[in-house]
């Protein structure tokens, strides 16, 4: 019988507040629709003042995949295509949505999850003419599918490089919560903002009982984004469920609480997992890490957890991907540890 399911950061419904929010604004009045409510205009002032730039169009989308479909269908041209790490979720876990609307991915091999001018240049001097798509975006996301995070200094690397070579790049931030609120990292939403042309503040993993956030800094990008969302079924009728829970999330920094909590139960697994030894197909930063077992070990500890297997290692050992989320209880991360070391026979 499964006792905690470790597979994902939105298994559990809505933060209590978010719900409580929800429940007090029903039948209270009437609302207007498609994102033209007093609460969605409430909530995109309170992103806004958060992020500490008024020059931003915010607008919002139900979950990732539409965003990343509505955003990447707004940018590009039927002949460009979008660069995007081999593990970027528009690669590998959105079905070919890109695809589906005529674009290329160019998918760059890393061990990281992370892009970088290095590895973009190739792409770039490569396509060099009519007879191949023309890159056009980079798609990065923070935290990656790989649970590892950008630094400011890589992050304004990769903007200027992008600027340098005429390319937007975009921002998936699914995991955003756990991102910046990572010990290690230095990054701001007001960083952010200045450094990418547009990117997406993800509420589905970080207490919402969906949605997600986008913000166009580049003005170039901003005009009719609204047709695009009408266009894709991204533009809500009854948005005000949205703008609702975005509110919650900002107006006293929940959005950031609740990362931090995944963050520190993350923490809590990956140090019992070393404590026993364990070793890590990348090095845990935020609520997503990756340890390496037998795979005796992982046939036993999958009869009370759920959890992927993201890769095989070598013939006796596999990489498993474990994921925290705002609602984790510290008691199934020590009942965790703990089966783990009574299974330590098995390795």
């Amino acid at each position: 019988m499964i006792q905690y399911n470790f597979k994902d950061d939105y298994s559990e419904g809505a933060h209590p507040s978010l719900l409580q929010a929800l429940a007090s604004a029903n039948l209270k009045q009437q609302f207007r629709g498609y994102g033209k409510d007093e609460y969605c205009d409430e909530a995109i002032k309170i992103i806004r003042n958060k992020i500490g730039n008024q020059d931003i169009d915010i607008h919002f989308a139900s979950s990732g995949t539409q965003a990343n479909l509505v955003i990447i269908s707004s940018i590009l041209r039927p002949y460009e295509s979008v660069i995007s790490a081999n593990t970027g979720h528009i690669n590998l876990h959105e079905a070919g949505a890109t695809e589906a609307i005529g674009h290329k991915i160019n998918a760059v091999e890393t061990k990281n999850g992370k892009l970088t001018p290095e590895n973009i240049k190739p792409i770039i001097d490569f396509h060099e003419d009519e007879h191949m798509v023309k890159p056009r975006l980079v798609y990065i996301s923070n935290s990656t599918e790989l649970g590892s995070i950008y630094s400011k200094k890589e992050l304004e690397e990769l903007s200027v490089f992008c600027k340098g070579n005429n390319l937007y790049i975009y921002l998936d931030g699914a995991r955003l919560g756990s991102a910046l609120t990572a010990q290690q990292n230095d990054l701001t939403l007001h960083d952010i903002s200045k450094l990418v042309d547009i990117f997406y503040i993800g509420g589905t993993k970080n207490g919402a009982l969906l949605g997600e956030a986008i913000v166009i800094n580049n003005n170039l990008l901003k005009e009719n984004f609204r047709f695009y969302l009408k266009q894709r079924g991204a533009l809500l009728a009854k948005s005000m469920v949205l703008g609702i829970q975005f509110s919650e999330l900002f107006k006293d920094d929940l959005f950031f609480e609740l990362g931090k909590h995944a963050n520190v139960m993350a923490s809590k697994l990956a140090v019992g997992i070393k404590n026993l030894h364990g070793e890590f197909l990348i090095e845990p930063v935020s609520n997503q890490i990756f340890p390496i077992f037998p795979n005796k070990l992982i046939e036993k500890l999958s009869e009370e957890y759920g959890f992927y297997v993201w890769e095989k290692v070598d013939d006796e050992n596999s990489a498993v991907r474990l994921v925290t989320s705002w609602a984790t209880k510290e008691e199934f991360i020590d009942k965790f540890i703990s089966d783990l070391e009574s299974d330590m026979t098995l390795r």
